[in-house]
């Protein structure tokens, strides 16, 4: 009965889980329909009040509005015009002095993270870590810049993201050798399925005769 009631388990809990983190993203996407709603019934006229609070009654119409809003901003800052109003809407957001460095900032790391044309989280990579002879995944996020590339050359060391398990989101930022890093053939989606089941799901190997680690690890004398 235990082993059934175990299979029976692990059938539903992924449903579960899916069906509950969309419930969570469906509440969230409402929640900022409603302040928006809230919104605008403090600036239109009491006779609009009415069909706001209808529109607030209708289940998933914030969802639906939600993604509509962000497909057509997308679509509209995708020329030449609305590439000029984007412009001016970074501009006027740069010069306001405590927005600025909040916007600033999570403009940088967005666009990097989720540009078509960028190099964060495009590759996944074995190292070292916590120390000598312990290995675990990582992404690679770029190349040492700024003053730290000053110090470390950009050709010879890599920006190394280590994410925890098994939440993914939280993690240690590593600048390490290119020489002590070895590339891994598995996709980022693999990776990331990797370190969330905590070594439980593991993508299948390639096999690749011609393959060579990037790190001769030592073998311990005293082993």
């Amino acid at each position: 009965m235990r082993t059934y009631v175990i299979t029976g388990l692990l059938v539903w809990l992924p449903l579960a889980i899916t069906v509950w983190v969309l419930l969570w993203i469906a509440g969230l996407l409402d929640g900022v329909f409603a302040w928006v709603l809230a919104a605008l019934q403090a600036v239109l006229p009491a006779s609009a009040h009415p069909l706001l609070q209808r529109l607030a009654g209708i289940p998933g119409l914030g969802v639906v509005l939600m993604l509509a809003g962000m497909f057509l901003t997308g679509l509209f800052v995708a020329n030449m015009f609305g590439q000029w109003w984007l412009r001016q809407w970074d501009r006027l957001l740069s010069s306001i002095p405590i927005v600025k460095s909040i916007y600033t900032s999570v403009k940088q790391v967005s666009d990097t993270l989720f540009s078509s044309s960028g190099n964060a989280f495009r590759e996944a990579v074995l190292i070292q870590y916590p120390r000598h002879g312990a290995w675990t995944i990582a992404f690679v996020t770029g190349r040492p810049g700024g003053e730290v590339g000053q110090h470390l050359h950009p050709a010879d060391y890599l920006s190394i993201y280590v994410p925890t398990t098994p939440n993914p989101t939280s993690g240690f930022f590593l600048m390490v050798p290119r020489s002590e890093v070895i590339e891994l053939k598995m996709s980022v989606d693999e990776a990331l399925k990797y370190i969330i089941s905590m070594g439980v799901v593991a993508p299948p190997a390639i096999l690749d005769s011609n393959a060579k680690p990037l790190v001769e690890v030592p073998r311990d004398p005293q082993a």
